[in-house]
């Protein structure tokens, strides 16, 4: 039975009373902020008056962007611990309000800093030097200088902020607190109530029966609210084709990728490589069904693990494995890890009403919180050092950059929580001693894979696909969505959509679909983060420099240079291509131990 909050020891919770002590004090902050806000006005107007007005300004708009982050990282938190509390429930959506409010604000911004010329730009950072730190900020705002709009359209846009976000939270309300999941029966013949981390426990399960009996519950669920699902995931997608078209993008998928000055091309050359290794998948697929001694190999069938060795790990151990397998990247980066471990950054299990999933979150001035629902096994162990990527990611940048450089684009994101994820299977390959442990490191790396970069990709597919319908003049029914994500399952796994009909539900459970275009980057993060791993593993201690420089380097760079300085080119293919080369090589270790243990 998934516990209460209040059952769960406190040791294993994290401590949001280090960025407000009390509920009070975070309600005080907030009061001082929105009056704060009221004293924005006199600034309107005034931005390229001087040197140092436009100092003034800027200087002023990010301090209150700085602490709306923290007020909205306490409000996020306290809600996602619990979805059901209604009291972080109307925090949240203060915060929420309040953001969009502090947009309308500052909305003359950037409309105002447009119209400055080439000869005052460089004049102001002449006559004043302390706008020289902003000067990449400002050059990638003039970038963007086609797609801002005229003052009155940006205040208006940024007033409906609360309005477009609200099919995010109806979704994420819907799927964490109100859906109501059945009962079904364990590997012990008990009867458990689902939840989305039961439902993947119960996904490992080596019985057939006890798989089929949590898929088929879980879907059959998502398929009576499917009507639901497909009015807040079209009602989101209108939101993102609707603000690209204002700001004069081509499609949101071009306002998406422009926010990190990716292109395209990026996306496109993942698609497109990961399309041609496809039969790599099926290959593996195929042998899975061996393994597992199946003719009719389901949907179901493709998470449970294939090993018959318990690779299982407590919390504790989890802890320990992943300082032994990071203790690679040097004596400060794990110093900060056995900081985040010890010091209660990590939220580690389920209870009743927490959100699904893991995240790193936090801001410039908190710790670099982590959400876990642990379980014991090797998956989780994964996760862990993932999300301490993510956290770690943040640790060095916030120390590093001024808040105004003191995040990273979404791009580089995924690519330091994956490079620990490859740093870890390195670590296991080298120290097992045995064959059959061996197997289970393999499996969970090609599992890793598959999940990561092909169900990624698959994703990523889907959401370009469901926007460029909607701009088409498609509507987005439920019938349409299954169609789409039936036949793009059946593509990517070979797997027929007939015999599996309950995964053409799945993409009503994904809350990464509300995320505008983010998961195409656990893609090319997989990728280049394997190329990065293979330098931090094998290569020289300068490799590990330049690495712990990316980590540094938050938005002081575009994140293509970042990732050039560490080493990968991710304009061109050659990324992706390695990275299915270590795939295929283990593909084939693992088909060799296959072979040579009798498992198939």
């Amino acid at each position: 039975m998934v516990l209460q909050r209040n059952e769960i020891n406190e040791k294993y919770t994290w401590d949001l009373s280090t960025i407000y002590p009390t509920d009070q004090a975070w309600e005080e902050a907030l009061k001082d902020l929105t009056e704060q806000l009221e004293t924005v006005a006199q600034y309107e107007g005034h931005l390229l008056d001087s040197a140092d007005s436009l100092l003034e300004i800027t200087e002023f708009s990010l301090e209150m962007e700085r602490q709306m982050e923290k007020l909205y990282v306490y409000a996020h938190m306290k809600n996602d611990q619990d979805t059901r509390e209604a009291k972080y429930q109307e925090y949240y959506a203060k915060a929420m309000a309040l953001y969009s409010q502090l947009d309308q604000a500052f909305s003359f911004y950037e409309p105002e800093f447009m119209d400055i010329s080439e000869k005052q730009y460089a004049d102001f950072l002449e006559v004043q030097p302390k706008l020289q730190v902003y000067q990449h900020y400002f050059d990638k705002l003039l970038q963007g200088k086609e797609h801002v709009l005229s003052q009155r359209e940006e205040e208006l846009l940024a007033g409906a902020g609360e309005i477009f976000g609200s099919a995010s939270e109806t979704f994420a309300i819907l799927d964490n607190a109100d859906i109501v999941f059945p009962f079904v029966k364990d590997e012990d013949g008990n009867e458990v109530q689902l939840s989305h981390g039961v439902y993947m426990r119960l996904m490992e399960s080596k019985n057939r029966e006890v798989r089929r009996g949590a898929y088929q519950a879980l879907y059959a669920t998502y398929e009576q609210f499917q009507h639901t699902y497909a009015k807040t995931l079209q009602t989101n997608v209108k939101v993102q084709n609707y603000r690209a078209k204002v700001r004069n993008y081509k499609s949101a998928r071009h306002a998406a990728l422009a926010a990190n000055f990716v292109p395209e091309s990026v996306y496109d050359n993942l698609v497109a490589a990961v399309r041609k290794h496809l039969p790599l998948l099926h290959r593996y697929l195929e042998l899975r069904s061996k393994i597992l001694g199946i003719s009719d190999l389901k949907m179901y069938d493709v998470y449970t693990p294939l090993s018959s060795v318990e690779y299982s790990f407590t919390y504790q151990e989890a802890l320990k494995k992943a300082e032994d397998a990071l203790a690679v990247l040097g004596e400060d980066y794990l110093s900060r890890v056995k900081r985040a471990f010890s010091e209660r950054w990590i939220d580690v299990y389920e209870n009743q009403g927490k959100r699904s999933g893991a995240y790193s979150g936090g801001s410039y001035d908190t710790n670099a919180f982590m959400l876990l629902n642990w379980q014991d096994n090797l998956d989780n162990l994964f996760t862990l050092v993932h999300e301490t990527g993510h956290s770690m990611h943040s640790s060095y940048t916030r120390e590093s950059q001024p808040y105004v450089y003191g995040d990273y684009s979404i791009f580089l994101a995924e690519i330091a929580s994956t490079t620990n994820e490859n740093i870890l299977t390195e670590k296991l390959l080298e120290e097992v001693e045995d064959d059959a442990t061996r197997f289970t490191i393999l499996n969970n790396f090609l599992d890793g894979f598959r999940g990561t970069v092909f169900r990624q990709t698959q994703f990523a597919e889907f959401e370009h696909a469901i926007h460029q319908a909607d701009q088409n003049g498609e509507v987005l029914t439920s019938d349409f969505l299954n169609k789409l994500y039936a036949d793009l399952n059946q593509e990517y796994y070979g797997l027929s959509k007939e015999d599996n009909p309950e995964i053409q539900y799945e993409w009503a459970r994904i809350p990464h679909f509300y995320y505008n275009y983010y998961v195409y980057q656990y893609s090319t993060g997989f990728a280049a983060a394997s190329a990065l791993a293979e330098k931090i593993v094998h290569g020289s201690q300068e490799d590990r420099d330049r690495y712990i420089d990316y980590l540094k380097a938050g938005k002081s760079d575009y994140p293509l240079n970042v990732m050039r300085k560490a080493g990968v080119d991710m304009e061109k293919e050659d990324y992706l291509n390695d990275a299915f080369a270590v795939f295929e090589r283990r593909l084939n270790e693992f088909e060799a131990l296959v072979e040579k243990l009798g498992l198939a």
